[in-house]
């Protein structure tokens, strides 16, 4: 069985995923260059000090990856942090080592020390990011409704439009990440 190391150290960076993006790359460029990362010289120095491995499972055709990893590599670039990322398809086996809810939900950012030893995980959203999601999807009509799939598309849209925009969003995926790299440094 492949470890997350070995995973990480086939793996493509951050920086290459993004430039090979086949969806998504505008806007998460766009919220890349256009985040404004706080002042947090404590949580950058622990990163610096502790120079964690960061294994990514995403896909490009993900809005959540659009958004995260965005976040994730202004967060990296800070603290000189190797990122490298995997695509879920193609890695199912590592994947479903770390489902959510009994979902294969991206991206999840596998946290490892220099040495390859699992530390945490984070992923998919932030609680806010959810709590905004689930009152989107909240308002679908049942599935068997003639009318699912266009206010599907309407809601799905709007949640895309929140993930490019609401800076709000970005700054809870930013506290959130920061809170859970911060306990698996710790």
């Amino acid at each position: 069985m492949t470890t997350e190391q070995e995973y990480f150290e086939n793996a493509i960076t951050l920086e290459n995923y993004m430039s090979q993006m086949e969806s998504n790359q505008e806007t998460s460029y766009s919220i890349y260059e256009k985040f404004e990362q706080p002042e947090d010289p404590e949580f950058i120095g622990l990163l610096t000090e502790k120079k964690p491995h960061i294994l990514v499972i995403t896909e490009d055709w993900c809005g959540d990856a659009m958004m995260n990893n965005a976040i994730l590599r202004k967060i990296a670039d800070a603290a000189g942090l190797e990122v490298r990322c995997v695509y879920r398809d193609q890695n199912l086996e590592l994947m479903d080592q770390y489902l959510t809810n009994g979902g294969r939900s991206i991206p999840k950012y596998i946290i490892l020390s220099e040495e390859g030893e699992v530390l945490g995980d984070w992923g998919p959203r932030a609680p806010e990011v959810q709590e905004f999601v689930m009152e989107q999807k909240a308002k679908l009509p049942a599935k068997d409704d003639p009318q699912f799939e266009i206010h599907q598309k309407t809601i799905l849209g709007e949640i895309s439009d929140g993930f490019a925009w609401n800076e709000k969003f970005w700054q809870a995926v930013y506290k959130d990440l920061r809170k859970t790299f911060t306990e698996a440094l710790k």
